[in-house]
């Protein structure tokens, strides 16, 4: 690693100083073209489809390729706006390159940009090989601020735009789409500048290595504060490229290097992970803790920093109170803060302060998946109902707002979103205004709102208000003279009222390609919360965005990772099956049907056989027949996502539980000792894993209830298993006669079991060994109610 920034650094002085060519002035063309001469100074374009100008500094884009865009654009059809400012009279585009052939979102954003961009793929590769040109790589997302703010500074800029199209090879890479890309390449920004972000910008060689990168970077010199604007460092990193390649060589041989060795985690260990992992885990978390506003200090905060649901379960299994303490109010502030969608449910993506009071307001799928869970666990652990509130209305806003015709779910909403006068802003779409409230609701009604979520003439957000809780409801209905259940009646009207007000604005824009994995982590959201709260419209929910997935996003037994405009594509990831596996595993547990279940055993046997390590243990992000590229990486950290090692172990413990096949318990033994060092190091990094490590050190309860034929049957016996926080289980609920029999060749534990005396009857097991059925839910309550206390011999 030193190795990597020392030549990476050599290369940063260059940029800063003198050389032959940097000194131009920022925009000055480059003098050497070489054999380029014939490609990017021809003459006018002679008959060109009234698709498109020629890109500034360009070569003529083949005929072929003009046919092929403007087959596209028909397909459009007429309602279709091009997403740039270079716009003909008539309102079409002016510029078009090849990202107008994509599906992305995210490339459809940037295909009218000046910028002869191409894809991602060996065609961008072998024409910087031919024409001896660097390779420029920006990966973002579509509903990434700052890239936004990248594109309109600089790749809507056509005197930029020209320099690029002149000097490089530029790239555009959706991040969602390609994970395995952008893990690649933020590795090695991360070496070179300890840190990353979104948009990124790596400078590569035609053999796909890096050799100089960063994140945003604004247009020009002293742009933002700036020394070196993007220009400059464009200039600059040519002329090392050409006048330096032995510097240029060494640099991305070192970054090839540091990549290789940050994204395979050291060889495993020869033991399980023990009980000192979990308390190691939670005293760093206490230590970091924020007393005052929940969740880990400082800022910016984003959810998954304070990994709730581990919290739940080590107080579980060790009675320690500050866990329970910190898990809760965690999630009380952050519900309460202007993370939080006060008007449509569903939170924003992190919080830029430490009150989580204004956020970064776009919205991801993934978030609010996780992040149902953790209120729905919650719940469970500390009965409190405002945490089932929290869950119900994250759902309701996917159902509502991020479920496409079918049934399936969404990525992501933009931050920013149209403002009157025309342009841009980040936020206008949730803010309000004290006037724009009263208008709304009335003056009554709007003193009241404006007193419970904050609103003031001033503002605490560019002049405008992030509705939010600063006091608890009680206490604001005392103020207020108003009974507390009147004041939520109040306040339920008044947020439809704002939210249906709130629609007539421009919204901002969605990103609706629709991802196996983010897909599989509302599945689960939808059936815990069935199971959760016994509201079986989440099931069903639920069910059809699984039955969705696997009929669209599957091609010969092989997933897909991303579904756009009526095709799936790409080579599916590690997180596309371990999180769909688990969102069926819940939807299993949650309805009791067979399918689910056998579909996660399939899943998990083409994870087995193209994306396991056999011998070291662990998965791999990509498959075994996948694009080469310059690392294959074992995911090893927790982030705003769970790792798919961290999901697919899991996974493994549940399906063992299921089917107790030997097989399941070994692969993740193997695994646990793959990541063994790393949790033994830094159990924080993988926070999502400290689960699995829970459910492996605890003796994990085996729930059958068997039932009667007939609907409803453990209702009674259900509504104690909802009360009780029992993480560390599997649930089968089966009906007698056929359908326990058909389950029993893949559930064998159910196998012999009886609806006793005509009632519903629980048997709740542990390692096979079963205590006394019961009908009564009274007993059921204490068997499942029963906690193995985590010790040191764990």
């Amino acid at each position: 690693m030193a190795g990597a920034r020392g030549a990476a650094g050599a290369l940063a002085l260059l940029i800063l100083g003198a050389c032959a060519r940097a000194n131009s002035s920022p925009g000055r063309r480059s003098a050497a073209t070489g054999g380029e001469a014939s490609e990017t100074d021809a003459g006018p374009a002679v008959g060109l489809p009234k698709m498109s100008d020629r890109l500034p500094g360009a070569a003529l884009h083949p005929q072929e390729l003009l046919e092929r865009f403007e087959a596209r654009l028909e397909e459009m059809g007429r309602a279709y706006r091009p997403r740039t400012r270079h716009l003909r009279p008539e309102g079409r585009a002016k510029y078009t390159n090849r990202l107008f052939l994509s599906s992305s979102p995210y490339l459809l954003q940037h295909a009218h940009n000046p910028v002869d961009w191409y894809p991602w793929g060996d065609e961008a590769f072998e024409t910087a090989r031919r024409i001896g040109r660097p390779v420029l790589l920006s990966v973002g997302y579509s509903t990434c601020h700052w890239c936004h703010v990248m594109e309109e500074e600089s790749f809507e800029d056509e005197e930029i735009a020209r320099f690029m199209n002149e000097n490089y090879v530029a790239i555009k890479v959706d991040r969602e789409e390609r994970p395995d890309v952008d893990a690649i390449y933020m590795s090695a920004v991360q070496a070179l500048t300890g840190g990353g972000g979104w948009p990124m910008t790596v400078w590569l060689t035609p053999d796909r290595k890096p050799f100089y990168g960063g994140t945003y970077f604004p247009a020009r010199d002293g742009d933002r504060g700036a020394r070196l604007g993007f220009l400059t460092l464009l200039g600059r990193l040519r002329a090392i490229y050409d006048e330096q390649p032995d510097r240029v060589a060494q640099s991305a041989a070192g970054l090839a290097e540091a990549i290789r060795q940050r994204l395979a985690p050291p060889p495993g260990g020869g033991s399980l992970p023990g009980a000192d992992v979990l308390r190691a885990a939670a005293e760093l978390y206490r230590a970091r803790y924020d007393a005052a506003h929940g969740g880990l200090q400082g800022a910016p905060k984003f959810p998954s920093s304070l990994p709730i649901r581990f919290l739940l379960r080590h107080q579980r299994r060790t009675g320690d109170r500050k866990s329970l303490e910190m898990a809760a109010m965690s999630l009380e502030k952050m519900a309460a803060g202007g993370m939080y969608d006060q008007v449509g449910g569903g939170f924003h993506r992190y919080s830029t302060d430490s009150r989580w009071l204004v956020p970064h307001f776009e919205k991801m799928l993934y978030d609010n998946a996780l992040l149902a869970v953790a209120y729905l666990e919650g719940y469970q652990a500390t009965g409190r109902e405002g945490f089932a509130r929290v869950a119900r209305e994250i759902l309701r806003y996917v159902e509502r707002d991020m479920t496409s015709p079918e049934g399936a779910f969404y990525s992501a909403t933009d931050a920013d979103s149209l403002v009157p006068c025309g342009h841009r802003e980040e936020g206008y779409f949730f803010t309000w205004t004290p006037a724009e409230i009263e208008k709304a609701l009335g003056k009554e009604n709007a003193r009241i709102v404006s007193s419970c979520y904050g609103v003031t003439a001033q503002g605490n957000f560019e002049g405008r208000n992030i509705l939010h809780v600063p006091r608890p409801l009680p206490e604001l209905a005392r103020e207020l003279k108003l009974d507390p259940r009147r004041l939520g009646a109040i306040l339920d009207e008044a947020r439809e009222s704002l939210y249906r007000v709130r629609a007539e604005r421009p919204v901002p824009l969605r990103d609706e390609k629709i991802l196996a994995a983010w897909n599989g982590l509302m599945i689960s959201g939808n059936a815990r919360a069935a199971l959760v709260l016994g509201e079986e419209r989440h099931a069903r929910v639920a069910a059809r965005a699984a039955d969705f997935v696997l009929r669209n996003l599957q091609s010969d037994g092989r997933l897909l990772r991303s579904y756009k405009d009526g095709g799936a594509r790409h080579n599916a990831y590690l997180d596309d099956y371990a999180f769909l596996t688990a969102g069926l595993l819940d939807l299993f547990e949650a309805t009791g049907e067979r399918r689910w279940l056998e579909e996660a055993i399939a899943l998990d046997a083409v994870l087995e056989s193209q994306y396991e390590d056999r011998t070291g243990g662990g998965f791999f992000m990509t498959s075994g027949d996948h694009e080469a590229l310059l690392a294959r990486e074992k995911p090893a950290y927790d982030g705003a996502e769970p790792s798919g090692n961290s999901v697919a172990l899991m996974n493994l413990l549940r399906l063992h539980e299921f089917t107790t096949n030997d097989r399941y318990r070994r692969r993740a033994e193997r695994a646990f000792k793959a990541f063994e060092p790393v949790l033994e190091r830094s159990p924080s990094a993988l926070s999502e894993m400290l689960l699995a490590v829970d459910f492996q050190l605890d003796t994990p309860k085996e729930i059958i209830i068997v039932t009667p034929p007939g609907p409803d049957g453990a209702e009674p016996l259900l509504a104690e298993l909802r009360r009780a926080f029992v993480p560390n289980r599997i649930l089968v609920v089966v009906s007698e006669g056929e359908q326990l029999a058909a389950l029993s060749r893949i559930v064998p534990l159910v196998g012999g079991k009886l609806a006793r005396e005509g009632k519903a009857t629980a048997y709740v097991c542990e390692r096979r060994v079963c205590e006394l059925p019961t009908i009564d839910p009274g007993i059921f309550a204490k068997q499942i109610r029963k906690v193995r206390p985590s010790s040191a011999q764990d």
